[in-house]
C-alpha cells in the first residue's frame, strides 16, 4: 500500500475525528459552566455532590468512562449497544471534559476581586447582569491559556475512540498498520494530529489577542 493510499484512507476517518472534537466542545464548554456554578453553590449538599462528580470524572481514565457509557447499559440493563458509536463517544467525552472545564471556570471566577461584585451592586446591576457583563468577560480572558491546553489535549484524546471500534482516523490507521505490518500509518496519524493542534493553537492565540481589552 502506497503512502498516498494510506493518507487517503485515513483521511476518511479525519471527519469523524473532527466530529468528536467539535461536538465535545459544543456540549462540554456550557456544561462545564453549569457544573462550576453548582460546585460553587452555597447549598452544601449540591456543592458536595458536584464535587464528588468532578473527582470521579477526573480521577478515573477517560477510556474507562467511554467503555462504561458504551457497554454499561447492556451489562446493567440488557439494553442493546448503540449502533451509532458517535453518540456514546460524545457523551463520555463531553461529560469528562465538562469536569475539567468546570474547575478551570471555578478558578477563574474565584480569582475576580470581591470589590467588583460590590461595585456592580452599587451601580444597580442584578446578579445575572453582574456575572454576564462584568465577571464573565474577565474570566474568559484569564482562563483562556488553561482552556487552550485542554482543547489541545482533546485533539489527541479523540484517538481513545478506537477502544469502542469507532472508525475515526486513529482506528483506521491502526487497522492499516496491523494489516500491512507497517509503522507508516502511525507516522501519518502523528502528522495529522500535529496539524490539527497547530490550527487550534493559532486560532486560540488570535482569540486571546482579541481579549487583550480585558487585561
Amino acid at each position: 500500500m502506497t503512502l498516498m493510499t494510506i493518507i487517503l484512507k485515513m483521511s476518511e476517518g479525519l471527519g469523524r475525528t473532527c466530529a468528536i472534537f467539535a461536538l465535545t466542545l459544543l456540549f462540554s464548554l456550557p456544561l462545564g459552566m453549569i457544573v462550576a456554578l453548582l460546585r460553587m453553590s452555597k447549598n452544601r449538599i449540591v456543592s458536595s455532590v458536584t464535587r464528588f462528580f468532578i473527582t470521579v470524572l477526573r480521577g478515573t481514565p477517560l477510556m474507562l468512562q467511554l467503555l462504561a457509557v458504551t457497554y454499561g447499559p447492556y451489562y446493567l440493563f440488557g439494553m442493546g449497544v448503540s449502533r451509532n458509536k458517535l453518540i456514546p463517544v460524545v457523551i463520555a467525552f463531553a461529560v469528562n471534559y465538562a469536569a475539567y472545564f468546570a474547575e478551570i471556570y471555578r478558578g477563574g471566577i474565584e480569582s475576580i476581586p470581591v470589590g467588583q461584585y460590590e461595585a456592580a451592586t452599587v451601580l444597580g446591576y442584578t446578579r445575572v447582569q453582574t456575572f454576564m457583563r462584568v465577571i464573565l468577560p474577565q474570566v474568559v480572558k484569564r482562563i483562556m491559556p488553561s482552556v487552550t491546553n485542554e482543547i489541545v489535549t482533546l485533539v489527541k484524546d479523540t484517538s481513545i475512540a478506537f477502544t469502542v471500534s469507532y472508525q475515526e482516523m486513529f482506528t483506521i490507521g491502526k487497522q492499516i498498520a496491523n494489516s500491512q505490518t507497517s509503522f507508516v500509518p502511525f507516522v501519518v496519524a502523528g502528522v495529522f494530529y500535529y496539524v490539527l493542534n497547530f490550527v487550534v493553537d493559532r486560532v486560540m492565540g488570535r482569540v486571546e489577542k482579541r481579549l487583550d481589552y480585558y487585561q
